[in-house]
C-alpha cells in the first residue's frame, strides 16, 4: 500500500513535556516548533501533499489568559520566522477556522504568510486556528440556510458532496491518516475534522509532540501502509 497523500495531526503533549522537566508550559510549545519543522521536511521528502495541523482550537480560549496571549504571540513569531524558509521550499500555507477572532497581530502575520506562499506548488500546510469541527459544521449549515432563503439551493437533491462545499476549505481533500501524539489515556478526536475523517485511518502514539520527529513520523506512515482501506466495501 502506498503512503498517505494527506496527513492530519493533533499535536498534543507540549504542556506535559514541559511539566516532566520542571519547565514552564510555553517551553513545551516552543520545542514543539522543532517537531513541526521535522514533519514538514519529512513530508516533502516522502511525497505527502497535504499536512493539516490542529494548531489552536476553539476550546483553547478557555486556558489562562497569559497562556493564550503567549500562544498568539508565538503564532505571530513562528509565522514571521518560518515562512521565508517554507516559501523557499515551495510550501503553501493555508488556514481554516474562525480566523477573524484571532489576535490582531497574529491575524496580520497569518495574512502575510498566506499571501507570500499563495502561488506555491508544493506541500499544502493547513493551520487549523480557532478551529473546532462542530463550529465548522454549524457555520456550514448557516451558509446553506442563507442560500436556501435566496432560493439558490435545491434541497430535494442536496447531498453530502454539496454540503462539503460549505466547509471552511472545500478544496482540502479528506485526510488519509490522522495522527494524535501524547495519546496515553487520550485516544480521542477532540472536535477535529469530524466531517472529514469518516474513513480516515487513525494512529495514536504516547510520544509527546515535542519528541515526535522523523523516526516517529515514519513509524506512523509504516503503520498506515499495513492497513486495508475498504471505505465500507467488502
Amino acid at each position: 500500500m502506498q503512503g498517505p497523500s494527506h496527513v492530519a495531526v493533533i499535536m498534543d503533549g507540549n504542556g506535559r513535556w514541559a511539566r516532566k522537566r520542571g519547565l514552564p508550559r510555553v517551553i513545551g510549545h516552543r520545542q514543539g516548533v522543532e517537531s513541526l519543522r521535522a514533519m514538514v521536511k519529512t513530508s516533502n521528502r516522502i511525497g505527502v501533499k497535504y499536512l493539516t495541523l490542529y494548531t489552536f482550537s476553539t476550546e483553547n480560549w478557555q486556558r489562562p489568559k497569559d497562556e493564550v496571549d503567549t500562544l498568539m504571540k508565538m503564532l505571530e513569531e513562528m509565522l514571521a520566522k518560518e515562512t521565508p524558509e517554507l516559501h523557499k521550499s515551495k510550501v503553501r500555507i493555508n488556514a481554516i477556522g474562525r480566523l477573524d477572532e484571532l489576535h490582531e497581530n497574529a491575524r496580520r502575520a497569518l495574512r502575510e504568510s498566506l499571501e507570500l506562499t499563495a502561488a506555491n506548488s508544493g506541500l499544502v500546510m493547513t493551520l487549523c486556528l480557532n478551529y473546532g469541527s462542530r463550529s465548522e459544521i454549524v457555520d456550514a449549515i448557516k451558509k446553506v440556510i442563507e442560500k436556501e432563503r435566496e432560493k439558490r439551493i435545491d434541497l430535494e437533491n442536496f447531498d453530502e458532496k454539496q454540503f462539503t462545499e460549505y466547509l471552511y476549505d472545500p478544496t482540502l481533500p479528506e485526510p488519509d491518516l490522522l495522527i494524535r501524539t501524547g495519546a496515553k489515556s487520550r485516544e480521542r478526536i477532540s472536535n477535529f475534522l469530524l466531517w472529514q475523517i469518516a474513513y480516515t485511518e487513525v494512529y495514536f502514539t504516547e510520544i509527546l509532540w515535542p519528541d515526535f520527529r522523523e523516526k516517529e513520523y515514519l513509524e506512523a506512515i509504516d503503520s498506515f501502509k499495513t492497513r486495508e482501506r475498504l471505505f465500507g466495501r467488502v
